[in-house]
C-alpha cells in the first residue's frame, strides 16, 4: 500500500521559538487562553448528552424488540416465497432453463474433482487418484511454480493432514476450492483485464466489487439456497461471488500500473490493442495477477469451510458439528487441517508470484538445467505415484496409522492424539485460569458491551435512529447520512432493529479494541524496521486463516458467549488494520520528523503530535477495514453464542419456519455493512483533505 500523501511541511506548521522577552511578556495570556471546541465536536457531545437523557427517561420503550421465535408479516412472506420457489423448481422456466442447468453444471465439475481426489461414486468408493498420487502432484507443482522449501512444506503438510485421519474431508474441501477457483479465474481475469484497459468499465465495476467485498461471507449463503438448494452448487456460487473480486481488482490494478512511457513506446510501433495486451501489459503485470490469484484461492478456501452451513462437504462440516456440540478437541483437529491447507496454498501461490517476477531465471548460483532436470525427474516420479495410487490399495487409501501417545492410553491416530490433547489442555486451562478468563470476559462485557448495547437497544428506536444519522452527517457528510437513514428504515421494516443494534454494539466494541491494538503495534512497526521484520510474518500468517478457525481457541477459553465472538473478531481484524497503520506511520516524511526533533520534541511528542496526526488518513482507512473485518467475524460468532443477527441467520439454516427471519437478518447485515463502510470511507476521504 502506498504511503499517504503528506500535507505542508511541518516546519511551516510548527511555531517559531519566541525570543526571551516575548516569553516574559506573553507567557501568562497564552497559558490562560482556553482551547475552543469545534462546532462538530460540540454537536456530537450535545447529541450524546440528549441520547443518554432519552435512554434514562424512556428506557425499554418503543425499542422494536422481537422474540427469537416471533415472526412478522415480512418473515412469513419470505417463508412463503421460499416454499413457492421450492415447489416450482421443476416447473418454473427460470429454473428449467437457467438455474437447474447451472446447478447441474456446477455439481458436475465439483463431483469430478471430488471423485478424482476424495471419494469415487463408482466401484468401492476409492478416489480416481489416491493419496500418494495427490501428494506427488501437489509436491511437484509446488516445486515447479515455487521452490524446494515450498515443495517440502507441501509434502509434510499433506502427510500430516492424512495422519490426522482427515484425508477424505480435506480432499472434499480441496475439490470444492478448486472448482470455485477455476470458475472464479475464468470469469475474473478477463473482467480484470477489461477493467484495466477500459476506464468506463473500471468505473462501472469498481462499486460492484466494493459492494461484494464489504458483505460478510456469511450473508451469501442463505439467499443462494433459494435458487440452488443446499449442496455443492450453492457453495460454489457463494464462493465465486466472494472470491472473484480480488482477482478482478488486482488484475486491473496491475495492468494500470504498467508505465505510460512503455505503453506509448509500443503504440508508436503501430501495434494493435491485442498485441499491446499480449506483449506488454500482461507480461509486465504478471506478478500482480498471480498475487490476485493467491487472494482468490485464500478467499475460496475460507468460504468453502463456512459453506458447511449449506451442506458443503469437507472439513467445514467437522468444524461446524464440533462447534455446535462444544467438542473443542475435534474442532481444533479439523481447524489445524484447514490451517495447514491454507498455508500450503498461500505459500505455493506466493512463491509463484515471486517466480513470475524473476521470469525463467534459475535461483542464484544454480544452473537452470539442473532445475529443469529435477522438474523432469519429478514428473516421472509423479506419474509412477499416480499409477500406484490407482492400482495399489495402500497408495489409494491413506494408511490408518495408530500409536500410543501415553503409556496408559489406547491406540490412537495423530488426529485422535491432537483431539484428546486439546480437550485435556482446554480442561486444564478452564480449571486453572477460569478466574482470569471469567474476569476478563465479565469485565469487558459489563463495563463496555452491556452499557453500549443497552444504549442502542433500550433507547426508543426513533431517538437512536436520529442520533446515528446525526453522527453520520457530522463525521462523514450529507450523503452518508442519507444512506444511514435509509438503511435504518429498512432494518426496522425487516423487524431486525433490536438484533441489528445488538450486533452494532458488538462491532463497535470490537473495532475500538482492534484500533487500540492497531495503533500501538502499527506505530511500533512503522518506527522500527526490526519490529516490522519480526511482526509482519505473524500478521501475514494470521491473514491466511479462514474465519471459522478463529472461533475454536477462544471458544475453549471463554465458552459460548458474545465476548468469544468479539475476541475472535479482534484477532481476525487486527492484522489488516495494523499493516495499514504501520504503512501510514512509515510514510511520514523523515524531513518532517527531523524538523520536529530539532524543535526539541520527545519521542512521545513525535508519535502523538506528528506521526499519528499526519497518518490520519491511514488510521481512518484502518478503521474502515477493521469495521468490515469485525462485522464479518461477529456475525459468524452466531455459531458460538454471539446472538443477535448472526444467531438469527444460523437459525434460518437449521429451522425451516425461521428461514424468512434468517433471510431478513442477512439483509440487515448487508445494510449494516454498507452503512458502516460508506460512513468510514467518507470519513477517510475527509481526513485526507
Amino acid at each position: 500500500m502506498s504511503a499517504p500523501s503528506l500535507g505542508p511541511n511541518l516546519v511551516k506548521e510548527l511555531p517559531e521559538r519566541p525570543r526571551p522577552q516575548v516569553i516574559e511578556a506573553r507567557a501568562k495570556p497564552e497559558a490562560a487562553a482556553p482551547k475552543r471546541l469545534s462546532i462538530k465536536t460540540m454537536i456530537l457531545l450535545a447529541t450524546l448528552v440528549v441520547w443518554i437523557i432519552c435512554w434514562a427517561l424512556f428506557k425499554g420503550k418503543a425499542t422494536l424488540a422481537l422474540g427469537t421465535a416471533t415472526l412478522t408479516d415480512v418473515h412469513r412472506g419470505l417463508n412463503d416465497f421460499n416454499e413457492w420457489i421450492g415447489s416450482g423448481r421443476d416447473a418454473n422456466p427460470w429454473f428449467i432453463y437457467l438455474f437447474n442447468p447451472l446447478r447441474a453444471f456446477l455439481d458436475t465439475i465439483a463431483n469430478f474433482f471430488t471423485e478424482t481426489l476424495a471419494v469415487s461414486s463408482s466401484g468401492k468408493g476409492y478416489p480416481n487418484i489416491g493419496w500418494l498420487g495427490v501428494v506427488a502432484i501437489a509436491t511437484w507443482i509446488s516445486y515447479t511454480i515455487g521452490n524446494v522449501r515450498v515443495a517440502i512444506l507441501t509434502l509434510v503438510g499433506l502427510i500430516l493432514i492424512g495422519l490426522q485421519d482427515l484425508w477424505v474431508p480435506a480432499m472434499q474441501t480441496l475439490a470444492l476450492t478448486l472448482t470455485a477457483v477455476l470458475i472464479s479465474l475464468v470469469l475474473a481475469i478477463p473482467l480484470g483485464i477489461w477493467a484495466g484497459v477500459s476506464n468506463r468499465f473500471n468505473k462501472f465495476v469498481t462499486p460492484v466489487l466494493d459492494f461484494m467485498q464489504i458483505l460478510p461471507s456469511y450473508v451469501y449463503l442463505l439467499p443462494l439456497t433459494l435458487f440452488f438448494a443446499i449442496g455443492p452448487a450453492a457453495a460454489v456460487v457463494a464462493t465465486v461471488i466472494y472470491a472473484a473480486p480480488p482477482t478482478i481488482r488486482i488484475t486491473a490494478h496491475g495492468i494500470r500500473q504498467v508505465p505510460t512511457t512503455t505503453v506509448e513506446a509500443v503504440d508508436s510501433l503501430g501495434v494493435t490493442g491485442w498485441q499491446r495486451l499480449r506483449t506488454v501489459l500482461l507480461p509486465m503485470s504478471k506478478r500482480t495477477i498471480v498475487i490476485g490469484i493467491n487472494q482468490t484461492i485464500m478467499a475460496a478456501l475460507a468460504m468453502v469451510t463456512i459453506a458447511a452451513l449449506i451442506a458443503a462437504p469437507g472439513l467445514g462440516q467437522i468444524v461446524l458439528r464440533a462447534l455446535q456440540s462444544l467438542n473443542i478437541g475435534t474442532a481444533f483437529n479439523a481447524g489445524l487441517a484447514i490451517v495447514l491447507m491454507a498455508i500450503i496454498l498461500d505459500r505455493s501461490t506466493t512463491a509463484a508470484s515471486v517466480r513470475a517476477e524473476l521470469g525463467a531465471r534459475a535461483a542464484k548460483g544454480r544452473n537452470p538445467k539442473i532445475r529443469w532436470s529435477i522438474i523432469g525427474g519429478g514428473l516421472v516420479v509423479t506419474a509412477v505415484a499416480i499409477y500406484l495410487s490407482q492400482t495399489q490399495l495402500w497408495a489409494a487409501v491413506f494408511p490408518n496409522y495408530k500409536f500410543k501417545y501415553t503409556a496408559d492410553s489406547n491406540l490412537t491416530s495423530v488426529g485422535g492424539a491432537i483431539s484428546d490433547g486439546t480437550a485435556n489442555a482446554t480442561t486444564w486451562i478452564q480449571d486453572h485460569f477460569s478466574g482470569l478468563t471469567s474476569a476478563l470476559r465479565e469485565g469487558v462485557t459489563s463495563i463496555f458491551l452491556n452499557p453500549l448495547e443497552s444504549l442502542l437497544v433500550d433507547t426508543p428506536f426513533f431517538v437512536v435512529g436520529a442520533v446515528l444519522v446525526i453522527i453520520a452527517v457530522v463525521v462523514a457528510g450529507t450523503r452518508p447520512g442519507i444512506i444511514t437513514a435509509l438503511a435504518l428504515i429498512f432494518i426496522g421494516l425487516l423487524g431486525m432493529w433490536s438484533a441489528a443494534m445488538a450486533t452494532l454494539a458488538a462491532v463497535l466494541v470490537a473495532t475500538v479494541i482492534t484500533m487500540i491494538i492497531a495503533v500501538i503495534i502499527g506505530t511500533l512497526m512503522g518506527r522500527s524496521k526490526r519490529a516490522d521484520t519480526l511482526i509482519r510474518p505473524i500478521l501475514d500468517g494470521a491473514q491466511t486463516l479462514p474465519a471459522f478457525v478463529y472461533l475454536i481457541p477462544f471458544l475453549a477459553l471463554f465458552g459460548p458467549t458474545r465476548f468469544t465472538a468479539i475476541v475472535a473478531a479482534v484477532v481476525y481484524a487486527a492484522p489488516a488494520s495494523i499493516k495499514i497503520v504501520a504503512d501510514g506511520i512509515r510514510g511520514v516524511s523523515p524531513t518532517t520528523l527531523e524538523a520536529a526533533t530539532s524543535c526539541g520534541s520527545s519521542t512521545w511528542q513525535l508519535i502523538t503530535k506528528v506521526q499519528i496526526p499526519m497518518a490520519s488518513k491511514s488510521l481512518a482507512l484502518a478503521t474502515n477495514q477493521g469495521i468490515i473485518y469485525v462485522l464479518s467475524m461477529v456475525v459468524v460468532g452466531g455459531l458460538v453464542g454471539a446472538g443477535a443477527l448472526g444467531y438469527l441467520v444460523v437459525s434460518g439454516f437449521v429451522q425451516l419456519n425461521l428461514y424468512g427471519k434468517g433471510l431478513a437478518a442477512g439483509v440487515a447485515i448487508v445494510l449494516l455493512g454498507v452503512t458502516l463502510d460508506r460512513v468510514t470511507q467518507a470519513a477517510t476521504s475527509k481526513s485526507g483533505r
